[in-house]
């Protein structure tokens, strides 16, 4: 799959999870947030919390399971990056670091994606 198209593939992952999280009664605050040390997938409000939620699709877990990914060194990358975020906007809210896993066989043409939550992932 050339850059373009995993791109495009991800971004329909990320509005995947939007959406179901829309449903769990989150607001979501933002979508895609950059800055020059990460992007975050998702920022959410959920009751008390401000969650920062990283996606991850796949189209199965024959290799392991999607969350996995999201080794220390990721991790460690999306502390830094929430940090910056709320440097410039304080809240009173508790951050959450959360993982959502979306496994999708055939991609966008897949009719039910399996979606898994993970709050409090690290």
């Amino acid at each position: 799959m050339s850059g373009q198209g995993s791109r495009l593939l991800g971004r329909w992952g990320e509005a995947l999870a939007a959406g179901y999280l829309r449903e769990k009664g989150h607001q979501v605050i933002a979508a895609g947030w950059r800055c020059r040390f990460g992007e975050i997938d998702l920022i959410t409000r959920a009751g008390e919390y401000l969650c920062f939620v990283e996606v991850k699709l796949r189209k199965s877990a024959d290799y392991g399971r999607a969350g996995e990914f999201v080794d220390r060194r990721k991790q460690e990358k999306l502390r830094v990056t929430a940090e910056l975020y709320l440097a410039g906007r304080p809240t009173e809210l508790q951050p959450r670091f959360d993982v959502i896993e979306i496994y999708a066989p055939q991609g966008e043409r897949t009719e039910r994606p399996r979606i898994f939550h993970w709050e409090n992932a690290f």
